[in-house]
């Protein structure tokens, strides 16, 4: 079974990969669950690529996140896919990837809670090393996203939009510098164009935990060189929220943002993912914010969605 440590959950999950137990196979979920005090190996098969480079992805089981995870697949990287509730969709996808290029993919599932507690936080940061043995690439790409009306704002929407836009980038980029370090990697975190003089209104809490990211791009770019490039990318309407959620526009409201824009369409989330896998290759940049909107933060004055 999965540990819990103060409601937090932490399990990783492989695919095609061997498995060396440190404790008995009572700890077992299923044949693909291992637990966090388990020790696994990857599998080396003929055809294995073994030095082939590491990017993991936060929240990357669907929409944005998935484009990167796939694009950086067929680049030849080696992918560990993260997730909190979307199990289902990253175990898929990892299967997918895995079907094309044998031992390439691994699931981690944990709520990035895991940051506020040191012993989870490390090892969240062991499991992660010991699917690959490395890590050359850290997208934080992961984050809430929801209205804070300014009468109605309260301590738990400040803690769950700053946990996933500003603590938990902030704490895992601390703990995987070392190996980053080690790889002469980077790191790449997705913000918001509103993340910079153009807030949405009504949005107060996620403005600044994404304007906090930013910083932090900007301040880590200059404590982790030159051994390390830090950059971000701002999208702007690169994929609309999901028809079924609360988040979701309505015909006129997609009319009004595509008006709005002037290369007048939304955005496809591999013009996100072509973005990323340009800093992880470009070698004399770092401390950089991309902006890909097509031209929308030229029109936006902020405000409304």
């Amino acid at each position: 079974m999965a540990k819990h440590y103060d409601n937090v959950e932490l399990s990783i999950y492989k695919h095609n990969l061997s498995c060396k137990q440190a404790l008995s196979t009572s700890n077992l979920d299923n044949k693909n669950t291992f637990n966090m005090n388990q020790e696994f190996s990857l599998s080396q098969p003929k055809d294995s690529n073994t030095s082939a480079p590491v990017m993991l992805v936060t929240g990357g089981a669907k929409r944005i996140g998935a484009a990167i995870v796939r694009a950086a697949h067929e680049q030849g990287y080696r992918v560990i896919i993260h997730c909190h509730h979307s199990e289902q969709e990253a175990n898929a996808l990892a299967d997918a990837l895995n079907h094309s290029r044998s031992d390439s993919a691994v699931v981690v599932l944990a709520d990035l809670a895991v940051v506020n507690n040191s012993e989870t936080l490390q090892q969240f940061t062991r499991n992660i090393i010991q699917a690959f043995e490395q890590l050359d690439v850290l997208v934080h790409n992961a984050s809430r996203f929801y209205p804070t009306p300014l009468a109605d704002i309260n301590l738990e929407q400040w803690d769950e939009l700053f946990l996933t836009n500003a603590k938990a980038p902030l704490l895992l980029s601390q703990a995987l510098y070392p190996y980053l370090r080690t790889q002469q990697g980077c790191i790449i975190s997705l913000l918001d164009i509103h993340a910079h003089n153009k807030p949405f209104k009504n949005y107060a809490v996620y403005n600044m935990a994404k304007a906090a990211h930013r910083m932090m791009v900007q301040s880590l770019a200059l404590d982790m060189a030159p051994d390390v490039r830090v950059n971000g990318i701002a999208p702007g309407v690169n994929i609309l929220p999901e028809a079924d959620g609360d988040q979701a526009l309505d015909q006129q409201q997609q009319k009004n943002i595509i008006n709005s824009i002037p290369m007048q369409r939304i955005g496809k989330p591999e013009e996100i993912s072509h973005s990323v896998l340009y800093l992880a290759h470009a070698r004399y940049v770092t401390g950089e914010i991309i902006t890909v909107d097509g031209g929308r933060s030229l029109t936006l004055a902020g405000g409304h969605i």
